[in-house]
C-alpha cells in the first residue's frame, strides 16, 4: 500500500558538467580548432595561394576567436552551435569553392 509521502529518493542522479567545467571544454575546443584550422591554411597556402583561401580559414579563425569569448562570458550553448556550423560550413566552402 502506497502512502503518500513515502517516497524513496531516485537512486540514479544525473551529475553533469558545472558551468564553469562547460565553459572551459569549450574554450579549450575551440582553441584546439583554432590551431587545427591555422595548420590547414598553412598548409593550403603552401599548396597554392589564394585570396579565397585566406578568407575562408580567416573566418574560420575569426570564428573559433568569437566562439572563445562567447565561452568565457557563458554563452557556451550558442557558442557551442556557432563553432559547428561555422566550421562546416568553412569545410564546405573549401571543399566547394577552393581548387
Amino acid at each position: 500500500m502506497d502512502v503518500p509521502g513515502d517516497e524513496e529518493p531516485l537512486s540514479e542522479t544525473y551529475v553533469g558538467l558545472t558551468p564553469r567545467q562547460a565553459r572551459r571544454i569549450r574554450i579549450v575546443l575551440a582553441s584546439v580548432l583554432m590551431a587545427a584550422m591555422a595548420g590547414v591554411l598553412v598548409v593550403r597556402l603552401a599548396s597554392r595561394t589564394s585570396v579565397l583561401v585566406v578568407g575562408v580559414y580567416g573566418a574560420a579563425l575569426v570564428l573559433c576567436g568569437v566562439v572563445i569569448e562567447l565561452s568565457r562570458n557563458g554563452r557556451t550553448r550558442l557558442g557551442t552551435w556557432l563553432l559547428g556550423i561555422g566550421l562546416a560550413a568553412a569545410l564546405a566552402s573549401d571543399w566547394l569553392l577552393l581548387p
